[in-house]
């Protein structure tokens, strides 16, 4: 029997929007009645991640909780969320269902064994995610080779992620400090970049960016694709 996706949203509102639309855009169908049936509660109300983490922020949890909550009255099958830096709190919301959470941190390590093969990664995420270590362990696990920016490069990110696509901005605004931080990590050995904040990959298309990356997001949406037992495009 085809399973459903609850999407746990809202971290931010672009990203969810973005997740769905890989979902939509990645199951192999020939007509609507032939897509996977997904809930989304997109609640932009959540506490910001990262500053929980780093900065003793209002918890997100209760709020995910509550989302969580809808997802489950809806009768979701799996829960993925749209977020990196939100995994940090996912083994806390896994206590809390019996519902499955597929880990966009997981399918993104995997993804990089298979089509980056002894190859080193560049991982590009927020403060919260770089500093709780989730994509570290993730891609220890899975035996991939990866650099972290540095400090300032890091706050580049920072001012990206949320000055520019979290904020709206144009795009040309943050394309200098973008690629600054792209420029750095290459020549420090990076053949790759693994886009771990889900406003990056929207930050890559809007600049029209050709660097070699790989998006969690699109990895996630085949991940739940194929755990609802749809097929994927190509």
């Amino acid at each position: 029997m085809k399973k459903t996706i609850g999407i746990l949203g809202g971290m931010g509102p672009l990203a969810t929007a973005d997740l769905f639309q890989k979902i939509v855009s990645l199951t192999a169908a020939g007509s609507d009645n032939e897509h996977i049936r997904v809930y989304i509660d997109s609640n932009a109300s959540i506490p910001d991640r990262t500053a929980a983490i780093l900065n003793g922020g209002p918890d997100p949890l209760p709020a995910m909780r509550d989302s969580l909550r809808k997802l489950e009255a809806c009768g979701a099958d799996c829960v993925i969320m749209p977020c990196n830096t939100a995994h940090y709190f996912l083994p806390r919301l896994q206590g809390l269902t019996d519902i499955p959470f597929l880990s966009m941190v997981e399918a993104a390590a995997a993804a990089c064994r298979v089509r980056f093969p002894g190859g080193t990664a560049a991982v590009l995420a927020t403060r919260g995610t770089l500093s709780a270590g989730l994509y570290q362990a993730a891609l220890e696990k899975a035996g991939v080779s990866y650099l972290l920016p540095e400090e300032a490069e890091r706050d580049a990110l920072m001012d990206v992620i949320y000055n520019g696509v979290k904020a709206g901005a144009p795009p040309e605004s943050y394309r200098v400090r973008f690629l600054s931080v792209l420029e750095a990590l290459s020549g420090r050995g990076a053949d790759y970049f693994i886009l771990g904040c889900t406003e990056l990959p929207l930050a890559f298309r809007l600049l029209g960016l050709s660097q070699p990356g790989l998006d969690p997001t699109e990895e996630l949406a085949k991940a739940a694709i194929r755990f609802c037992g749809y097929p994927l495009k190509g």
